[in-house]
C-alpha cells in the first residue's frame, strides 16, 4: 500500500489507519548513518527510563484528543502545490500531549507540550505533522536524543537523575548545550491553548513549477490559555478542556521560509527572526475527547506522511523519528489497553 494514498470514500480514522499499517519506515531496523541505533534500542531505552506501560505510545503517553479543521487562504499555494494549501478546508484529527513515556505524569508547565496534526484532503491524501510547543530541538542526531534520553533516567536509590550524566551529556554534545541555552530564553505559555507549536525540522515546498523552498512551519496560537486551576494531575488538560468546551480555539498556520545559509539539516539551529514569513491560513479545533479506540489514540503521527508538494529535508532526526515511530504504533497496537490518565467527561466545569 501507497503510504502516502488510500483508497478513495472511506472515513477519515479508517484511513489514517490504512496508512499506519502500510508504513515502510518500520522496514527499516537501523537508525542513523553508522548503525549503531535500532528500533528496539530505542523502545528499551523509553521503558528503561518510563517504565512499562502497556498499550501507550512509547514517548508523549500523557495525552487527549482534538478534531476540527484548517481552512486555507491560498497563500501557501506560491510555494507548494500541496491539496491543503489551495483555497478552502481540510478536516483535522490531532492531539495534545506532554513529553515523556508515563501516562500518568502529573502536569508540569516546564514540561514539552506536543501536538500532532493528521490533515484528511478528498483525493485520499494527507499529512501528518508532529510538533512542539519549543523554538528548536534539543538534538541534532538519534544518538544524541538517545543520550539525552538515558541521562534523565531516574536513579532508584535516589529517586533523582544520576547528577553526573546531564553534564557529561552536555559535554559529549555541545550541540545540545547551546540549543537548551536557546530554549531556556524562551519560557512556556500559560497552556495548550496559547502555546505556539512549531515542526522545527525543515521540510521542502515544491509548487506547480517544481520550485523547491526550504521551510519550517509554526501553528501560532490566537487566544489567551484559560487559567489553570491549582492541585490536580492534570491541571494543563483540564484547563484546556474547560476552555474548548467554551467554544473553538484557533491557531495560523505560518511559513518561515529559508535563506541560503540557513540550516536544513539541524533542527537545533534556530533561522533568524527576519526571515520571510507567510500566513497560509488557519486551524480550527471544535472539539475534544478522551483518547479511545478509532480516534487519535490509533493515529501515528509520522512525520514522513506527506502530500504531493511536501518533501523531507535531508535531516537525520526525520527518518529516526518516523522509525521509532512506526515501531512505538506496532508495540502499543498488541499491547492491552489501560484507560488513559486524562478523561474528558470528567473534567468539572
Amino acid at each position: 500500500m501507497n503510504r502516502r494514498s488510500v483508497l478513495l470514500g472511506i472515513g477519515a480514522v479508517t484511513a489514517f489507519l490504512a496508512v499506519d499499517l502500510g508504513a515502510v519506515a518500520y522496514a527499516n531496523k537501523w537508525i542513523g548513518p553508522n548503525n549503531t541505533l535500532t528500533r528496539e534500542t530505542f523502545l528499551n531505552a523509553f521503558r528503561s527510563v518510563f517504565g512499562l506501560h502497556p498499550g501507550f505510545r512509547k514517548n508523549h503517553a500523557k495525552g487527549v484528543v482534538v478534531t476540527g479543521h484548517f481552512d486555507s487562504n491560498g497563500n501557501g499555494s506560491e510555494l507548494s502545490r500541496a491539496a491543503v494549501f489551495r483555497p478552502g478546508r481540510s478536516s483535522v484529527t490531532g492531539r495534545f500531549s506532554l513529553n515523556g513515556g508515563d501516562p500518568n505524569v502529573v502536569d508540569t508547565p516546564a514540561a514539552a507540550r506536543g501536538l500532532g496534526l493528521a490533515f484528511a484532503f478528498p483525493d485520499g491524501t494527507q499529512w501528518r505533522s508532529a510538533m512542539l510547543n519549543l523554538p528548536v530541538f534539543p538534538d541534532n542526531s538519534a544518538q544524541g536524543f538517545y543520550d539525552r534520553l538515558l541521562a534523565q533516567k531516574i536513579v532508584s536509590e535516589t529517586g533523582k537523575p544520576d547528577p553526573a550524566a546531564m553534564p557529561a551529556f552536555l559535554a559529549a554534545h555541545p550541540e545540545s548545550a547551546a540549543a537548551m541555552a536557546v530554549i531556556k530564553q524562551h519560557p512556556p505559555t500559560r497552556g495548550f491553548a496559547d502555546s505556539t507549536f512549531n515542526s522545527l525540522i525543515t521540510f521542502f515546498l515544491v509548487n506547480d513549477a517544481g520550485v523547491r523552498t526550504p521551510v519550517r512551519w509554526s501553528f501560532v496560537a490566537q487566544q489567551q490559555a484559560l487559567e489553570q486551576r491549582s492541585g490536580g494531575r492534570n491541571i494543563l488538560f483540564d484547563a484546556l478542556i474547560r476552555q474548548m468546551r467554551n467554544g473553538p480555539l484557533q491557531w495560523r498556520l505560518i511559513l518561515t521560509v529559508g535563506a541560503p545559509g540557513d540550516s536544513t539539516t539541524d533542527a537545533t539551529l534556530p533561522w533568524p527572526s527576519d526571515r520571510r514569513t507567510v500566513d497560509a491560513g488557519v486551524l480550527t479545533l471544535t472539539g475534544i475527547e478522551t483518547e479511545d479506540p478509532g480516534n487519535a489514540r490509533d493515529i501515528n503521527f509520522d512525520p514522513l506522511v506527506l502530500p504531493d508538494g511536501i518533501q523531507p529535508s535531508d535531516d537525520p532526526l526525520l527518518n529516526a523519528r518516523s522509525t521509532v515511530y512506526a515501531a512505538s504504533y506496532r508495540a502499543r497496537t498488541g499491547e492491552p489497553k489501560s484507560p488513559p490518565a486524562v478523561q474528558v467527561d470528567k473534567v468539572t466545569p
